[in-house]
């Protein structure tokens, strides 16, 4: 009886919440609003029509018709923005039939996509989003040198990918540098094995891909003259290579070390293409005014370190010193479980001398910015998508838990109506 518990209450977390429907009118109202970008309003409402944000301020009279929400001595926040994700290509649980995020046949293959292996009942969604995340990104994993193509998501449980995807962004790119290519290729006796490996493959294939983007435009320029010409043969690992050299892809690069980070940036240098962000970033504090000074956003921990030797010099006031210094700071977990608690990283940030301003960005606006959706949301502001949590406390106190997510003004968690997995599991 109770594996039958337990196995009907996993099918429940695959339906969409009975709560979904359409976009209704929404005001909230009485709860102090965390705008990120406009200050806090103290006993703030948000009007919500339309899948936007309507109007924020104090005592908007409630228009007809509309659901209001009362937030009195809760906490109103724009939705968390998860800009360091690999739900749905390495999906819960965790088996080798789930593992579609790390293509580890070549160290270099720009050409796959992470929407093209993205499973929309990934059980962790709903998780995400009890954790007050409403939008992701996601990315292929680290094994290889470049592992290819993210893609940009609103948090829609029972949604398709194509009904999740945010279209008309940049598309990003995933690399990766430092112990995992050269773990994965190296114990393959193949290259590269080491970082002088890792930085020389670089180059090769992006010259690669710069002479194939050339020969195309070569190939265009004459085909405008009417001069006849053969069309190149079609690479899509050469085509993406080149559109990285061309500065059409938002690039994230996976990287611990001041010195590979350092290295990375002369590398897109010598390419001409800017580096969006890097990705974890243990030891960003070091070269913080290198990181401002370029606009890379630095995807990072607060406090997860040593578990592998390039790992091993993270410190917990490292988000707060780069932040001091002018860096767009971004948290994020790696992780599918602790996603459900992502401001927790912003609080032991703020207690290791970050200030909270800067920690509200680190979960909102400033990856927003990293993954190019800055326009549309990670802040509460007329006009944005209504993408809003709704905290029972301040969200930096440990006791605070997320009670209601909205994503497009569509409520897709509220902690009222979900059923408790332990207490379906348990119940006699």
């Amino acid at each position: 009886m109770l594996k039958i518990k337990l196995v009907l209450t996993s099918i429940i977390f695959l339906l969409p919440p009975i709560w979904a429907g359409a976009n209704e009118p929404i005001l909230i109202k009485g709860g102090t609003v965390i705008t990120v970008t406009k200050g806090i309003v103290e006993k703030g409402d948000v009007l919500l029509k339309d899948g936007k944000i309507e109007k924020v301020g104090e005592d908007i009279k409630p228009p007809e018709n509309f659901r209001i929400i009362d937030a009195t001595g809760k906490f109103i926040m724009p939705g968390i923005i998860y800009a360091h994700s690999h739900i749905g290509v390495s999906s819960w649980p965790g088996v080798d039939a789930h593992e579609d995020g790390n293509e580890m046949t070549d160290p270099i293959t720009p050409q796959v996509r992470a929407e093209d292996s993205f499973n929309s009942e990934d059980p962790a969604i709903l998780r995400a989003v009890a954790g007050g995340v409403t939008a992701i990104q996601t990315l292929p994993g680290s094994a290889n040198l470049i592992g290819g193509q993210t893609v940009t998501l609103k948090l829609k449980p029972g949604k398709s990918i194509g009904e999740m995807k945010i279209k008309d962004i940049k598309p990003g790119m995933k690399m990766a540098l430092g112990e995992n290519p050269k773990r994965v290729y190296g114990r393959r006796n193949q290259m590269p094995s080491t970082r002088m490996g890792n930085f020389a493959m670089l180059r090769e294939w992006l010259i690669k891909g710069k002479e194939y983007g050339e020969e195309w435009k070569l190939y265009e320029r004459k085909k405008e003259k009417d001069k006849y010409t053969e069309t190149p043969e079609r690479d899509l690992r050469l085509e993406a290579l080149g559109n990285i050299v061309n500065g059409k892809y938002l690039v994230h690069v996976h990287c611990y070390t001041k010195d590979e980070m350092l290295k990375m940036i002369e590398i897109a240098d010598e390419f001409g293409f800017e580096i969006r962000s890097f990705e974890h970033t243990l030891e960003g504090y070091k070269i913080a005014d290198t990181l401002a000074s370029r606009n890379i956003a630095a995807c990072t921990w607060t406090d997860w370190w040593g578990f592998k030797v390039e790992a091993w010099k993270g410190i917990p006031h490292s988000p707060g010193i780069m932040a001091s210094r002018g860096v767009k700071v971004v948290f994020h977990s790696d992780s599918g479980d602790q996603i459900q608690r992502l401001w927790l990283d912003a609080a032991k940030a703020v207690r290791y001398g970050m200030d909270r301003q800067s920690a509200f960005e680190a979960l909102t606006i400033n990856p927003a910015r990293a993954i190019g959706i800055d326009h549309l949301t990670g802040s509460i502001e007329e006009g944005k998508d209504a993408d809003i949590a709704i905290f029972s406390g301040h969200p930096f106190n440990i006791y605070t838990i997320v009670e209601m997510t909205i994503v497009d003004g569509e409520i897709v968690f509220d902690r009222s109506k979900e059923p408790s997995p332990l207490e379906a599991q348990y119940e006699e």
